[in-house]
């Protein structure tokens, strides 16, 4: 069994029924809007998100459920579904775990307006059923990732990353969403505030440690579906080259810098400066900081008693850390 399904085993019913739940979600009384949501779902991916929904609403809850639970998942992947089409038309993406992005197939004005549509609906999802406390924490979120978002594109015109605003940046783009979920989790069964804010910094720390992954994946020699150094030809500033960078000559960092702004096309070039950076530290030093807030993750869920939602929990966390894609 794949590490994914054995993951989703205690909430395998739970899923089942959010599928059909997230479906109707999205119903429009416009015949193109169906059959560009029905296409949506059809492709739908690991569903990482609901589920850490789920696990953490059971972890909390001794087991408990509540609608709530099911209308926050639904909210977070609507939410989540329209900034990966919205993403699609601002990186003129054509592809979309493997199948064609929605931009490719229907054009762009369309592709924004199908997220702001599936936006709106999942705001007005939890404005209906006043679930203000799950509409807050997914706000939050939205805003953080517009902000991340933004923040990376203006210093990659600078190349001046420092560690700590690369920090703020993956923090805001990729983690805030999942820390969403994993405060939503708790907030859909009743959970205190403290309890809340407890999952919501446990899932920011997975979704660090899922980014460093992902920015490991560019140093890598396995084939994951992405070319190795896409980063560094899209002139993104990941960890492994901002240590090097901090670590190495004037001559070596001027020598960098000037490979990534003028020769980051050159296949040869950039070869040499992914090899530069393995051979500077640059992936062991990312690797113990990705390992360090699994453990972070991890000491958070020490302060729960055992169950089968809290070993699915730590499956979750090793999983991000070590997938091949």
């Amino acid at each position: 069994m794949k590490p994914v399904e054995l993951i989703k085993l205690p909430i395998k019913n739970e899923m089942e029924l959010f599928e059909e739940k997230f479906k109707e979600s999205m119903l429009s009384k416009v015949p193109l809007l169906n059959r560009i949501t029905y296409y949506i779902v059809r492709r739908k991916g690991k569903q990482m998100r609901p589920m850490f929904v789920f696990l953490v609403a059971k972890m909390v809850s001794n087991g408990g459920f509540d609608e709530r639970t099911y209308r926050g998942a639904s909210v977070v992947e609507l939410i989540h579904t329209a900034t990966l089409v919205h993403d699609d038309v601002v990186d003129d993406s054509n592809r979309r775990r493997g199948f064609f992005s929605i931009n490719a197939l229907w054009k762009n004005k369309i592709a924004v307006l199908v997220g702001d549509f599936m936006l709106s609906k999942g705001l007005l999802l939890s404005i209906d059923n006043e679930d203000f406390d799950l509409l807050k924490l997914i706000s939050i979120a939205v805003r953080e990732m517009s902000e991340g978002e933004l923040l990376q594109i203006e210093k990659a015109r600078k190349l001046d990353i420092t560690e700590a605003i690369y920090f703020d940046i993956i923090r805001k783009k990729t983690a805030t969403l999942i820390a969403a979920c994993c405060g939503i989790g708790a907030a859909s069964v009743g959970a205190n505030q403290d309890c809340v804010q407890q999952m919501r910094k446990f899932g920011e720390y997975i979704g660090i440690a899922f980014q460093i992954k992902d920015d490991l994946f560019d140093y890598s020699d396995a084939k994951i579906g992405k070319p190795t150094g896409i980063d560094i030809k899209e002139q993104k500033m990941t960890l492994p080259l901002i240590y090097t960078l901090n670590n190495c000559s004037k001559k070596e960092k001027t020598w960098l810098i000037n490979s990534i702004k003028k020769h980051n096309k050159n296949k040869v070039r950039v070869k040499e400066v992914i090899a530069f950076v393995k051979e500077n530290g640059g992936i062991a030093y990312t690797t113990n900081q990705m390992n360090a807030y699994k453990a972070k993750a991890l000491t958070i869920l020490d302060d729960f008693p055992e169950s089968e939602y809290k070993k699915s929990l730590k499956m979750m966390i090793d999983y991000v850390v070590e997938r091949k894609i």
